[in-house]
């Protein structure tokens, strides 16, 4: 009977080690699932995502291209006017100033595209999107050979209005 109790004792230690490795076990899981998750978070600070985040931490700046365009087009049916409220932003200030630098450029390239425009297109809001990226990819071309980057981040329409 004195064995009996030895391997009760011997039991409890083993029984300790294996909750002890799990735990810390555990522990590491946890401690790297966190610097993971804290890596990602922050964005590393190098490479294209650490730029990019970082010129993102900057405040937005937008310039509203003021009068609104109105443009005319034709429809199978009808003469039609098309007018567009636009607003460009950046979280440049020097695209920014370069942007409103080269407003007559914009404002021309802009007028083409929205001219060269027809109803179908731009009945649905696909169509108002694709004109939307036009209108960015016009912007940031003329933008990249002024200052030698795109500078413009997104292109907004604040006002639509078809007739």
């Amino acid at each position: 009977m004195a064995a009996a109790p030895t391997d009760a004792t011997e039991g409890t230690p083993k029984k300790k080690k294996k909750g002890s490795l799990l735990l810390i076990g555990a522990l590491v899981v946890l401690v790297a699932g966190g610097a993971g998750g804290w890596v990602l978070m922050k964005g590393g600070k190098g490479g294209p995502e650490g730029a990019a985040t970082a010129a993102k931490s900057k405040p937005a700046i937008y310039l509203q291209l003021d009068p609104a365009f109105v443009v005319n087009f034709q429809d199978a049916a009808a003469l039609r006017f098309l007018q567009v409220g636009v607003n460009v932003m950046s979280y440049d200030p020097e695209a920014i100033a370069a942007a409103k630098e080269a407003d007559p450029e914009i404002r021309n390239a802009l007028l083409m595209l929205f001219s060269a425009q027809d109803v179908k297109s731009l009945s649905d809001v696909k169509g108002k999107q694709k004109l939307q990226a036009a209108a960015l990819a016009e912007i940031q071309r003329i933008l990249q050979q002024k200052i030698g980057r795109p500078g413009v981040d997104a292109v907004f329409f604040t006002s639509f209005i078809m007739q």
